[in-house]
Order: structure tokens, then sequence, then C-alpha cells
């Protein structure tokens, strides 16, 4: 994180790389480290994304939050430098370093001017290679989780997407929180941190994507300095395939808040599936395309139920769901809920019309660019499509897959993803007879 006029000195260069997504390249260095790159000068900027397999699943079963912890803590100090003296290098030469667990993956974002790209990587490959881990740093971020956890505890929100996640995949590491519990993060030490980095950072589960300002030499080296001393291969514990818990399934967590909570999906489309994109443009249709999609018009415009409510395809390594929100008085929770499960079963029934396949097709392609409209953004968008183990070129061919869903490709699946029903997790006030605890089910 950086502050002050150096912030707004990066913020305020953003690129416009639409043209040079046509020109990605496949970089290796000298030293066999390869990376998706974009060189573009149209501002004096670089911007990296990476991720190393592993994340939130590799922490251990009765520790959920370790990789978590690790992230708040790599840029807290490393080799000779403590935390202040770390942040006040950061600061000085205005450069954004961060790093977050997701489910699958252990990710880092470095930004920074093109003038100051050495001492940029040489502080990441520092971060990366010699965390200190200095018990004083270690236990201000373990109270700032705990802070973070406990305001948790009584946001309906935070409650109804973790309950959702217990009974989609019961004891999977998908259902484990990656934050961590309030009885986990305590329980976490430094030994589990250092292995946690001993396991995970490592070459082969190593991907990149560079946008900015630099030639395909100098990356290559900086590539080597920052990453070509770490560890060949990561020990990574296997994580099995898992389907979410078979709709229909309510969960109801009692809180006393104005605001009743529902979290909503069920089985999901992997990305990998020959269904996918169809998946992805009737899921614009019914909860994606904001203002214009049938649960927006059904529950806000029509029956004023919710301010907002939205759904969304997740995909992971191992599994896949479709997840939305929304939130309600108390008194109309279970309004809101039927509404919900109505307009589901009637896409899945009958399928979108030819005019909402039509305009979800014609938006889907339109904001391709607008979507990748900096160099960050393009730069998250390489690193994706290389988890997601899609081919270099999918910026050129992704219209083209958008433009070949068939109606009858868009009924199908919108059957096949909503056919079964719902799994809801309802977080409120009014305990209502249609939302009674459902146990959570063992992973498949």
């Amino acid at each position: 994180m950086i502050g002050g006029a150096a912030a707004l000195a990066l913020s305020s260069l953003t690129s416009s790389p639409s043209q040079a997504a046509a020109k990605i390249q496949r970089l290796v260095s000298p030293g066999g480290i390869e990376a998706w790159f974009v060189q573009d000068a149209t501002v004096p900027l670089i911007a990296m994304e990476y991720a190393f397999g592993g994340g939130a699943s590799q922490d251990p079963p009765a520790k959920p939050g370790v990789g978590n912890m690790v992230a708040s803590l790599l840029d807290e100090g490393s080799g000779d430098l403590d935390s202040k003296t770390f942040h006040e290098r950061l600061d000085r030469r205005a450069i954004e370093l961060s790093f977050s667990s997701s489910r699958d993956s252990f990710r880092g974002s470095l930004r920074m001017l093109k003038e100051n790209k050495d001492e940029a990587f040489e502080l990441l490959h520092s971060a990366l290679s010699a965390p200190r881990f200095d018990g004083t740093d270690v236990e201000r971020i373990r109270n700032q989780v705990l802070s973070s956890l406990r305001r948790d505890s009584t946001n309906p929100t935070s409650l109804a997407g973790r309950k959702f996640l217990e009974v989609a995949f019961g004891d999977h590491p998908y259902g484990r929180p990656a934050n961590g519990t309030l009885a986990s993060v305590p329980t976490i030490n430094v030994a589990d941190l250092r292995d946690y980095v001993a396991r995970v950072i490592a070459k082969d589960t190593l991907r990149i994507a560079v946008v900015g300002d630099v030639d395909p030499d100098t990356l290559g080296r900086l590539l080597d300095k920052t990453f070509g001393g770490l560890q060949a291969k990561a020990k990574l514990t296997p994580v099995a395939d898992v389907v979410a818990a078979k709709p229909p399934q309510r969960a109801f967590i009692p809180l006393d808040v104005p605001q009743t909570v529902v979290t909503f999906g069920g089985p999901g489309i992997l990305r990998h599936d020959p269904d996918f994109m169809a998946g992805y443009v009737v899921n614009h249709i019914l909860g994606g395309g904001g203002l214009s999609s049938r649960l927006y018009r059904e529950v806000r415009e029509k029956r004023g139920l919710a301010y907002s409510v939205y759904e969304s395809l997740m995909w992971m390594k191992h599994s896949a769901l479709f997840i939305g929100n929304t939130g309600t008085r108390a008194d109309r929770a279970g309004e809101t809920v039927d509404a919900i499960e109505q307009e589901v079963r009637r896409i899945a029934g009958e399928g979108p019309t030819q005019k909402e396949l039509d305009d979800a097709k014609s938006y889907l392609k339109g904001s391709q660019m607008l979507a990748l409209d900096t160099s960050s953004k393009l730069a998250q968008a390489l690193l994706q499509y290389q988890l997601d183990k899609l081919p270099i070129d999918y910026i050129e061919k992704r219209n083209a897959l958008v433009d070949a869903v068939t109606l009858e490709d868009a009924r199908r699946v919108s059957k096949r993803l909503w056919g079964q029903g719902l799994l809801t997790a309802i977080v409120g006030r009014a305990p209502q007879a249609a939302a009674q605890p459902a146990a959570a089910p063992k992973a498949n």
C-alpha cells in the first residue's frame, strides 16, 4: 500500500492498452521464468500480476486463515528491512505492492513508475524470499484480522456467505473460511507461516502477467532476479474435486438486525466445461446484468422488495457455483426468497427469449475492452486466463465464442444450472417456517 502525494502520482496514470491487447507475447526469461507480456509505452507505468498455486486450500484443516495471514505479513519487512523501513521505501518510490490468498492461488500485485522498476522488483524479491515475520508485526496483523472477524460475526452479509459455503461444500477446503475464524487465528504461529511459504512459494506453479513500459530483455532480467532464486517445486497438499451440495436446501441464522440478507446459489459450471460460455451468457440475463437482469426487474422494479439483487458464476479449480445475494426488510424476506425462486424456476423451464439472448451477447461483446482499459486490469485478466488454462489469444477469440451461443444452448444450460432449485442461506430477525436450519452435507 502507498499513501499521500506519491499515490496520487501513480493512480493518475491510467493506460488504455486495448490496442496492445492484441500483442500479447509469451516471454521466457534467460532463467526460464515465463510470463505473458504486453509492451505498452502509453504511460511510464508497469503493472505485474502473478500467482502461485495453493491459496487458502493449502491452509492446515485445523487452522484456516494461515494463507491470509501470510499475505498480510509479506510486506511487513524482509531481510534486513523492518516493517517501517520497508514501507518507507515503497512510499518514497510510489510502489504499490500487495498480496492476497484466494481459494486456489496465492497472488501478488506490483505497480510502479518505469523509473522505479529496479527497486520495486528488488523489494518484491526480498518479500518473497526473506520474509521476517517479526513477532510484533505478527501480533499487530493478527489483531487486525481478529477485529475484522469480530465485525463479520455480526454482519449479516458475511454470515450468509460463510453459511452458504458451509452448506455447499461441507468439510471440503472450499467450505472453510479463507480469512480464518475467531478460534483458528489465535492459534496460528510463526512456524505455520514459514511452513506455508516453504510449501507454496515455488516456481513450478508460478504464473505471471506484465503490462507496461518495459522492453522484453529488461523484463526478463527483472523476472530472473525476482523469482529465479525461489525453490523449484511446491509441496502442495492435494485438493479433491467436489460438486456443491444438491439443491434445494435452506439454512437460517437468527440475527437481530433491521435487514435480512439472503445468499442463494447452487452447483455451477467449471471454466473448461463446453457449456461455460452459454452459462456465462444466460447468467447475465438472470442476475449478472445489473439493472437489466431478470432478478433486478422482478425483485426490485416490480415488487420493491430489495434495493439490489445480483447473481454471478463463480468457478474454482476443483468446483463451481452460481451465487447471488440480496437484502430486504425482515417482514418481506419470505416474499423475496419466493420471488427469486420463481424467477429461477421460470428461466430453468423456459430459458431466455431470443431478444434477451441477443441483448446479452451484444452487451458482453461491447463491454470486453472497457473491462481491460488500464494496464492493471489487463494484467489481472491475463493472469486469470493463465490460471484458467485459456490460450494466449483468448481475448481475440472471446467475442466469437459469445456469438456462437445459440438459443438452444441457452435454454439447455439454463435448465442445467437452475433446474434443481437453490441452496439458500438467510440471516436476519424473523425465523420463518420455510427457512429451518439445514445440516451441512459432507463433501462429495
